[in-house]
C-alpha cells in the first residue's frame, strides 16, 4: 500500500519583462532551499518558468513571497501531490527563453493569444463544435514521446522532436486549419502561449487551453481525454487526478 501523498508539486510560468533575471538567480535559490523545496525554476529576459516540490506551507509561502515582487504578481500554480519528493535538487537556470522556440518575435509578454477555459473548451467538445458552430480542432504543441503517454480525443499531433520545429510545422500545415477553431495544448500552458501566437501569425483563428493539460484534469478530469500527461520529473507521467501515474 502507497504512502499517503505528503510532497505538494506546483508548476507554475508567467510571460513577464524580466532584466535582472542573472541577480535574481541566487537570492531565488537560497530562499528555496532555505524552504526545503527541490525543482528547477527557468529565468530569462521573458519570464519564469518554475517546477518545485516540497512541504506544502513552505512552498506555498514560497509563491507568495515571489508574488510579493509586482512583476510575478499574476502568478498562478497548478498542485498536484505526490508520496515521494520527484526532484534531486533544486536548480535555478538562466536561459534566453524559458521555453526555447527560437522566434524572437513572438513575444507573449506583450501580449498573449485569446485562451479558452476548460469549461468553454468542454462545452465546445461536447456539442461538437465552438460557439460560433465552427469546427474545433486540438492541436497537440508538445513533442512525439510526450504525447504517446496521452492526449486529447482526435487530437492533431505533427510528431515534433522538439518545439523549435512548430512554427514551419505551422507553416507546412496552414491549409487544414483555415476556416476552423484551433485550440492549442500542451503540459501547463506555457508551450500553448507562444504556439497560439504562431498560428495567429498564420493567420489562423487559435486558442490557448488556459492552464495546459495539467489545468484541464484539475477542472474536468479525463473528459475528452485518453492516457496520462507526461511530467518532466521523476514521476514520469500524471493522470487525470493529477496523482502519479505509476504509483499503485
Amino acid at each position: 500500500m502507497s504512502a499517503a501523498p505528503a510532497v505538494l508539486n506546483v508548476s507554475a510560468y508567467l510571460f513577464t519583462h524580466l532584466t535582472d533575471a542573472a541577480q535574481l538567480r541566487g537570492p531565488l535559490r537560497e530562499r528555496a532551499v532555505a524552504a526545503g523545496l527541490k525543482g528547477t525554476i527557468i529565468l530569462a529576459e521573458e519570464g519564469i518558468n518554475l517546477f518545485l516540490a516540497g512541504a506544502a506551507e513552505p512552498l506555498r509561502a514560497y509563491l507568495d513571497e515571489l508574488r510579493a515582487d509586482p512583476r510575478f504578481a499574476p502568478l498562478r500554480a497548478t498542485e498536484s501531490w505526490s508520496s515521494a519528493q520527484p526532484f534531486r535538487k533544486m536548480l535555478v537556470k538562466l536561459k534566453r527563453e524559458i521555453i526555447r522556440m527560437d522566434r524572437p518575435t513572438i513575444r507573449p509578454a506583450e501580449g498573449r493569444a485569446p485562451a479558452v477555459s476548460p469549461e468553454t473548451l468542454r462545452r465546445w467538445l461536447d456539442q461538437g463544435h465552438d460557439d460560433a458552430g465552427r469546427e474545433v480542432v486540438m492541436l497537440d504543441t508538445r513533442n512525439a514521446f510526450e504525447v504517446d503517454d496521452g492526449a486529447f480525443e482526435g487530437a492533431l499531433d505533427w510528431r515534433l522532436e522538439r518545439f523549435t520545429q512548430f512554427p514551419d510545422a505551422v507553416a507546412a500545415h496552414r491549409g487544414e486549419l483555415r476556416n476552423k477553431t484551433v485550440v492549442s495544448y500542451c503540459t501547463g500552458g506555457i508551450r500553448c502561449e507562444k504556439a497560439a501566437l504562431v498560428l495567429r501569425e498564420e493567420g489562423i483563428q487559435a486558442w490557448q487551453l488556459d492552464g495546459g493539460i495539467l489545468g484541464w484534469f484539475a477542472a474536468q478530469g479525463q473528459a475528452h481525454y485518453r492516457g496520462d500527461c507526461f511530467v518532466f520529473d521523476e514521476r514520469v507521467a500524471v493522470d487525470s487526478a493529477l496523482a502519479p501515474a505509476t504509483e499503485a
